[in-house]
């Protein structure tokens, strides 16, 4: 779930609220501070300032899964135990990320240490999988450690290898032991969820939360490979540029508010000729975001 920012940087909470809402009501969950978050541009105090305005506004806890991972134990626990004592539904949490090139034994006592300090029987633990920017390969081989140490807390992982034979190699190995894999794309879903797929935790739901829906509950019906077509077709536009940019560009568009592009650095905004074409693309595929209230005298 993307954040938006003010022109100055501070996060909008009214906007966030606002934008959970609608994804909600869209049918989709909110898997808030993740990589399109901005989540490490983000303080621990704003993550938790953040989760508790949601859930002070009315939004269900159980239709969140927060990111809580980080490269240090304290920190990683401190977000996890506030998401778990909130009541969100699932924890997604990344590897630490700074050192590269980790042994599996130092991943699962990272991971072994966060849950033990936790130690909540409520704790539902979803690994994070995005070797391309954490540089820390989630394998097979630390999943079934990790399921066998801790069965009733590692409840699934978000692959975002974009890699569709590691999605699969997943699902065989523990679909079947009671472990949600979620693909990073809607794209494989058609291809997902009929060996065992629990859906999928994917960027351009901030924008096409529906479409992505439908096809989640449609799949195998008679329009499933339209729905599969239509949403493979958005997410394609949003991947050949700058993901957070281009969403942001998109939400300010149909927001009609300026203030829905920015982006904390190190992060750049779309220049204003990408975010035109994306926008004349985006029409021209008669993409629309039903529901979304545009901002008065933006």
């Amino acid at each position: 779930m993307v954040t938006p920012f003010r022109g100055n940087l501070d996060v909008d909470t009214e906007a966030f609220i606002a934008h959970c809402r609608w994804l909600v009501n869209s049918g989709a969950g909110l898997a808030i501070f993740g990589t399109n978050s901005e989540a490490n541009s983000l303080s621990i105090g704003e993550r938790i300032e953040l989760t508790d305005a949601l859930i002070g506004a009315g939004v269900p806890a159980s239709s969140m899964m927060p990111g809580t991972g980080t490269s240090s134990i304290p920190d990683t626990v401190q977000l996890t135990r506030h998401a778990v004592d909130a009541g969100a539904a699932g924890i997604l949490m990344l590897p630490p990320f700074f050192y590269k090139n980790l042994s599996e034994d130092g991943l699962f006592a990272y991971y072994s240490e966060v849950i033990e300090r936790v130690g909540d029987s409520r704790l539902s633990l979803y690994l994070y999988h995005i070797p391309a920017l954490s540089g820390v390969p989630i394998t097979l081989g630390l999943i079934e450690r990790l399921l066998k140490r801790y069965p009733d807390t590692l409840a699934g992982v978000k692959d975002s290898s974009g890699n569709w034979s590691n999605t699969k190699a997943m699902i065989d190995q523990f679909a079947a032991q009671g472990v949600d894999i979620f693909p990073a794309s809607e794209a494989f879903l058609s291809a997902a969820l009929p060996i065992g797929a629990a859906g999928c935790i994917s960027a351009t739901a901030n924008v096409n939360p529906a479409c992505i829906a439908q096809l989640c509950a449609r799949w195998n019906d008679a329009d499933g490979a339209a729905l599969q077509e239509e949403a493979t077709t958005v997410r394609k536009i949003f991947q050949a540029l700058p993901m957070i940019a281009a969403m942001k560009y998109t939400l300010a568009h149909w927001h009609n508010d300026a203030d829905w592009c920015t982006v904390r650095p190190p992060l750049t905004a779309l220049d204003e000729a990408t975010g035109h074409k994306l926008i004349d693309d985006l029409k021209a595929i008669g993409f629309d975001m039903p529901g979304v209230r545009a901002k008065e005298n933006a």
